[in-house]
C-alpha cells in the first residue's frame, strides 16, 4: 500500500510515528509521494491541549476527504481519549497511545476482513516499556531515542498523564544496544527523548537516574553527540551537571518547562519549584556548561492569572534570558482540574498576554545570537539551498555558511554575524 502519516504534537509522537513507517515499509509498503493519493492514511493524534484535539480532528477530516476510500487508522493521546468521536470521523482502525506495532497488524488484518477495530487500553495498568525502533525519518542526520514514557505530575493544566499513564522506562542495557545501532548508521547526533524524562528509571531495579541513562548512551554513542529533550528543572543538580559533562558528548542546549514566572501561578498549576529554585538550576547549568543555551515553555493566560502575575512573568523571563521559547495562549482541556478553575482569561487577554511574552523572548534569543559573535561553535549541517548549508549547533542555533556539500557533517564554525533569526561564519578549517 502506499500510505500517508500526519503526526502532531510532541517530539515523542513523531519517534512513534517513525517506528510505524520502519513497521510498514518491513511489510512492504511505500510512503505517497507528494500529491499522490495513498491506499492508507495514519493520523497519530494530540490531545495535550483542546486546540491540539481540534487539529487532530481536522487532520483526519482533510486527509480522509484528500483520500477517498483510503483504510483510515488513527492513533495516538487524542483517539485514547475519544476513541469513538475517532470512529464518528470514518477511522476503521482506532487505537491509543500504546501497542504501535500491534496497530500495524490491526491494519493488515482490515485488509483482509474489512472488519473495523478499536483497541484502547487502560493508561495505568500499563506496566513495560514499549521498545520501538530508535532512528529518524528518511534523509536525516539527527536520530531520536525514546528512553522513558508516562507521567505522574498530574499539572492542574494537563491531560497526558491519563492517555500514557505510569512512568516507564527503556533499560540501560536496550538503551545501549539501539545507540550502537544507530551509531554504526552514521547518524551523528542523537536526541533522547519521552513524556518525562527526569523521571527516567524510577520503575527499573536499582532505580538509575537520567544521568546514568546519559552516560550509557554517551559510552555507546560513537561520533554521535548527544542532546536532551524537555527537562524538569528539579532533576538539575551539581553532581547531574558533573555527570553530564564528564561524557564530553552533551550538546549544551537545555529546554527547560517553565510554564509560568510567577509563583502563585506554578502553585495553581501543581508545579513542583517555585522562580527562586528554577533561577538556581539555571545558574547551575550555566556554570558547568558555559555558553550554554536555555529554552522552555510558557502558557500564557492560566486562570487566575492577573496582570500582576503576569508582569512578574515578563520580569523573570527578562532575569532568565532564554534563547528561545514556546509561548502558548492557555487552552481549556476537558477532563483537567484548571477547565473547572474560576478567573478563566478571555481570548484576547491570553492572545495579548502570549503576544508580550514573545516579544520579551525575541528580545533575549536576539541577545544570544549576538553573544555567539566571535564564536567557534559545532555545526552539525542537514540542508543545503542556494549555495547554504544550514544546520544547528550544539547550543541548537541555526548556522549557515556559503558552501556546498556539508550535509550530514559535523563542522567548527567560525560565526560571523546574525543574519535574521540565523547565524552565519566560515568553516573554521578554511
Amino acid at each position: 500500500m502506499r500510505y500517508i502519516i500526519a503526526t502532531l504534537g510532541c517530539k515523542v509522537n513523531q519517534y512513534e510515528t517513525q517506528a510505524m513507517e520502519s513497521f510498514l515499509r518491513e511489510r512492504g509498503h511505500e510512503r505517497a509521494v507528494p500529491g499522490e493519493s495513498a491506499e492508507l492514511v495514519l493520523v497519530n493524534t494530540c490531545a495535550v491541549t483542546a486546540e491540539s484535539g481540534r487539529k487532530s480532528r481536522q487532520t483526519i477530516r482533510r486527509l480522509r476527504d484528500e483520500n477517498p476510500g483510503a483504510l483510515l487508522a488513527v492513533c495516538g493521546c487524542w483517539s485514547q481519549l475519544e476513541p469513538g468521536a475517532a470512529e464518528e470521523l470514518g477511522a476503521d482502525v482506532v487505537f491509543g497511545a500504546a501497542e504501535r506495532q500491534k496497530l500495524v497488524d490491526a491494519i493488515e488484518a482490515f485488509r483482509l476482513d474489512g472488519q473495523r477495530r478499536r483497541e484502547i487500553d487502560a493508561p495505568f495498568e500499563r506496566r513495560v516499556f514499549e521498545r520501538l525502533p530508535a532512528g529518524a525519518a528518511e534523509n536525516r542526520t539527527r536520530a531520536m531515542l525514546k528512553i522513558q514514557d508516562g507521567c505522574v505530575n498530574f499539572c492542574t493544566y494537563c491531560i497526558i498523564p491519563y492517555t500514557r499513564g505510569r512512568l516507564r522506562s527503556l533499560p540501560l542495557a536496550a538503551a545501549a544496544e539501539e545507540t550502537a545501532r544507530l551509531a554504526s548508521e552514521g547518524y551523528r547526533e542523537l536526541v533522547l527523548t519521552g513524556i518525562e524524562i527526569a523521571s527516567y528509571g524510577v520503575d527499573l531495579p536499582g532505580k538509575p537516574g537520567l544521568a546514568d541513562a546519559v552516560g550509557t548512551v554517551a559510552a555507546a554513542a560513537g561520533d554521535m553527540r548527544v542532546r536532551l529533550g524537555s527537562l524538569e528543572p528539579t532533576v538539575v543538580t551539581e553532581e547531574f551537571c558533573r555527570r553530564l559533562g564528564a561524557t564530553g558528548k552533551l550538546c549544551r542546549h537545555f529546554h527547560l518547562s517553565l510554564q509560568s514566572g510567577c509563583d502563585r501561578t506554578l502553585r495553581a498549576m501543581n508545579r513542583k519549584y517555585d522562580t527562586a529554585l528554577f533561577f538556581e538550576k539555571t545558574q547551575l547549568l550555566r556554570e558547568a556548561f558555559p555558553g550554554c543555551a536555555l529554552t522552555g515553555d510558557l502558557i500564557a493566560g492560566f486562570p487566575g492569572e492577573t496582570e500582576a502575575d503576569h508582569a512578574e512573568t515578563l520580569a523573570f523571563l527578562e532575569k532568565i534570558a532564554f534563547a528561545g521559547m514556546h509561548v502558548f495562549p492557555y487552552s481549556r482541556r476537558p477532563g483537567t482540574p484548571a477547565d473547572k478553575m474560576p478567573g478563566q482569561c478571555t481570548r484576547a487577554v491570553k492572545e495579548r498576554r502570549a503576544h508580550e511574552a514573545k516579544a520579551v523572548c525575541e528580545k533575549t534569543r536576539a541577545a544570544y545570537l549576538a553573544a555567539c559573535v566571535g564564536q567557534t561553535l559545532p555545526v552539525l549541517f542537514e540542508t543545503e539551498e542556494g549555495g547554504i548549508c544550514t544546520g544547528h549547533s550544539d547550543t541548537y542555533m541555526p548556522v549557515g555558511v556559503s558552501a556546498s556539500g556539508l550535509r550530514g557533517q559535523l563542522r567548527n564554525v567560525v560565526i560571523e554575524t546574525v543574519h535574521g533569526d540565523e547565524l552565519r561564519g566560515f568553516l573554521a578549517e578554511s
